[in-house]
């Protein structure tokens, strides 16, 4: 295995930093304990686990950043809480507003798993705003590729609502800046095991922004995540076609995701031609995750990220910014992390070994999903039919 100290200093160059947004302020959101997600006590187990939305999982990811072997290759940066009239360019004035009075009441759950405890609502602007700090260095030319390191994760929150431990949508209001600071068109590419169905609500009447997502095949869980991820929610509007699910089957491994990614989402990113690429990255699609039933190790994320970064340096002139989502197991989660952004640096061989990768894959079943998808989006999307 390579070391850090392995790679040619040449190669140690501007386009091949990673920005890394970070502030600690994200740790005070103390999601609690309880069975799994639900914060019940049943009264009668001795133990309860943490939340899997709690800090130890970003502290892991933090330390693996500053003390793992691409840590040469990170530029770190300070965070912030954004301000209130900033979340406006994405959320509504009402649901911001429920949220305050929640805040000051002290506590309230949400909606399911998703607690808004002391502490919670600070941790939440903070997040926004290093995602837009992050978003905002890209875009004033400071740096090409930035990972906004946050939480709570923000995918799942609507303009309208919360939903999934998400409070506010950190990589939606990123993207919106993106085009409020001159962006044509931006594509987003979320490979969380959930639908990242708050990103496509807000922008799911604009044809300015590409929402593609890969995700397990979960459909609605209630009330607050409405929508079902299924390949027929396309869009409406001047935004039919522009929101492409892919609602890959459990247990798919790297080499179906790998194989989603270039059959359906190099396409899909090619025709769009945008000027500005998001990867909203879970660690959850690992094989070994506690809340997701897919099968990726860290080959299969670090090839997405390098996919992700040839997208970049063809069409967004190397400019990509990484949000943090999910990801649960608290040490895999990180390795996961790592191995993305190895791809996302070129790095042309693994340089961090997986500890526990081997996992049988049958790739069969998932590709003729996938197949069955690519199909439907070339007979139904407009902009795909001659992809």
């Amino acid at each position: 295995m390579a070391s850090a100290e392995s790679f040619p200093p040449s190669s140690l160059q501007a386009d091949n930093l990673i920005h890394v947004f970070w502030d600690e302020g994200i740790l005070k959101h103390d999601t609690g304990t309880g069975v799994f997600d639900t914060g019940m006590d049943p009264g009668f187990l001795d133990v309860l686990e943490k939340h899997p939305e709690n800090a130890d999982r970003v502290k892991n990811m933090l330390s693996i950043l500053k003390r793992g072997p691409i840590s040469p290759f990170i530029s770190w940066h300070h965070g912030r809480p954004a301000l209130i009239s900033e979340l406006l360019s994405f959320h509504t004035q009402e649901y911001v507003n429920e949220l305050i009075e929640a805040d000051r009441n002290g506590w309230k759950e949400i909606c399911g798993g998703t607690f808004l405890n002391p502490g919670s609502w600070d941790a939440a602007l903070v997040a926004a705003g290093t995602a837009l700090s992050a978003m905002k260095h890209i875009s004033d030319g400071h740096g090409k590729i930035a990972y906004a390191l946050v939480r709570p994760p923000g995918h799942h929150a609507q303009p309208t609502q919360a939903d999934g431990y998400c409070f506010l949508n950190n990589a939606g209001l990123a993207v919106q800046l993106a085009l409020d600071s001159g962006c044509r068109k931006v594509a987003v590419l979320d490979i969380d095991v959930h639908y990242g169905n708050g990103t496509a609500e807000g922008f799911y009447r604009s044809d300015k922004v590409l929402t593609i997502s890969l995700h397990m095949n979960h459909g609605s869980w209630g009330p607050s995540h409405p929508q079902s991820g299924t390949v027929d929610e396309l869009g409406e509007g001047e935004g039919f076609g522009y929101n492409l699910n892919i609602p890959l089957p459990n247990g798919t491994g790297d080499k179906g995701y790998g194989y989603a990614v270039q059959h359906l989402v190099v396409p899909a990113i090619e025709k769009f031609e945008p000027d500005m690429l998001v990867l909203v990255v879970g660690q959850d699609s690992s094989a070994f995750d506690p809340n997701g039933r897919q099968c990726l190790t860290m080959e299969g994320y670090r090839d997405i990220g390098r996919t992700i970064r040839g997208m970049a340096d063809k069409y967004s002139n190397g400019q990509l910014l990484i949000v943090q989502e999910g990801g649960y197991h608290v040490t895999y989660a990180a390795y996961c992390l790592h191995a993305t952004l190895e791809g996302v640096l070129n790095v042309s061989e693994p340089v961090l070994s997986d500890p526990i990768a081997y996992y049988p894959e049958d790739e069969s079943f998932p590709t003729k999903v996938i197949e069955a998808i690519k199909k439907y989006q070339k007979e139904t999307v407009p902009f795909l039919k001659d992809a």
